[in-house]
């Protein structure tokens, strides 16, 4: 991950940029959240183009009016968070995700899918979700569809990778011809593993 910009995206995926919000993921002493309140989660999600500008200024008034409401919608998308950072980080380890994370994701299914219709779009049809742009939680469903379309995607799934650098914790797609990538970011993860191999050699 990166020390000197916050909003490093190198999950190559929506949705692994999502759960890459978090700093230092396995470290106890140096695991930072991005998201310590509403207005955060707003900008980051206009950093990663889910919300426009405009949006993002009509949720923060919305909540300035609402902060309990903001304030439940912050523990909600840090619950689905955590919940595909649990999913995701299981099957980069060929292991089968939780029966409860499953459970809880697809909760989050039900409850936005319910808002997604067929939209002209031009000379064709789109699936699209008409999700109030002044809910708070109108981040979401994007990020939530980012996340079903990787897990039904037939062959990509064993693309997804945990970055080897200890203790990052950051997950991504691997977009490499040969599917090489071992870092969350070469000029990150990448460059202290081979610093440190240096220095093992010629100590």
């Amino acid at each position: 991950m990166s020390e000197t910009n916050p909003y490093m995206m190198v999950g190559e995926r929506l949705c692994m940029d999502f759960i890459n919000t978090v700093s230092w993921r396995e470290s106890a002493e140096k695991r930072r959240d991005w998201f310590t309140s509403y207005p955060e989660l707003v900008d980051w999600s206009v950093h990663a183009e889910v919300l426009t500008a405009q949006q993002s200024q009509n949720l923060l008034i919305e909540a300035g009016e609402n902060p309990s409401q903001a304030e439940e919608t912050l523990k909600q998308a840090i619950e689905l968070r955590e919940v595909m950072y649990r999913i995701f980080k299981s099957i980069s380890q060929k292991n089968s995700p939780n029966e409860e994370d499953l459970k809880r994701f697809n909760e989050y299914v039900s409850t936005f899918y319910r808002s997604l219709q067929v939209i002209p779009d031009e000379d064709q049809f789109t699936l699209k979700f008409n999700h109030p742009e002044k809910n708070l939680d109108a981040m979401l469903p994007p990020i939530l569809q980012s996340a079903v379309d990787l897990l039904v995607s037939k062959n990509e799934l064993e693309r997804v990778k945990q970055c080897e650098g200890d203790p990052c914790g950051w997950l991504f797609f691997d977009t490499s011809r040969n599917r090489s990538r071992r870092w969350c970011s070469m000029a990150d993860c990448g460059n202290r593993a081979k610093v440190r191999r240096f220095y093992q050699k010629e100590k």
